[in-house]
């Protein structure tokens, strides 16, 4: 059973490989993010596996301790990234936040011309039902 245990155990090191790799080239902050999340849990299963293996019970307390500080550390980043809009997706060299603004902007301007379009057609109307 403890072949088995440790050849899990290498596999998950393989694991948080590709998520440090994942969190260096991740597309936008927000995938960073989520690897570097994805790395806490990993190495919290590690160091689970790992006291299990060894029989060592105290680890167990620190991977509990790691998670809280894992969980408490993505959500200051979060928080932090959402504050001071780091975590724009970039797209053609704008961030969604300009395109959307933008779209929006067009949006209003298009409705503001037809409200006077169809005022100006209201008062340019005979009165009488005309003819």
């Amino acid at each position: 059973m403890e072949d088995f245990l440790t050849y899990v155990l290498w596999a998950k090191f393989a694991v948080v490989g590709i998520y440090i790799f994942y969190a260096i080239r991740g597309p936008s902050i927000w995938d960073r993010l989520l690897s570097m999340n994805l790395v806490v849990a990993k190495t919290i299963m590690i160091i689970i596996l790992f006291a299990s293996i060894t029989g060592m019970t105290f680890l167990l307390d620190f991977a509990i301790i790691y998670a809280l500080f894992g969980f408490i550390g993505t959500i200051f980043i979060a928080l932090f990234l959402s504050k001071h809009r780091l975590g724009k997706i970039r797209r053609g060299g704008k961030s969604s936040t300009q395109t959307v603004a933008k779209q929006t902007v067009a949006k209003q301007t298009v409705a503001k011309q037809t409200v006077a379009k169809q005022t100006l057609s209201k008062e340019g109307a005979p009165k009488g039902g005309g003819a």
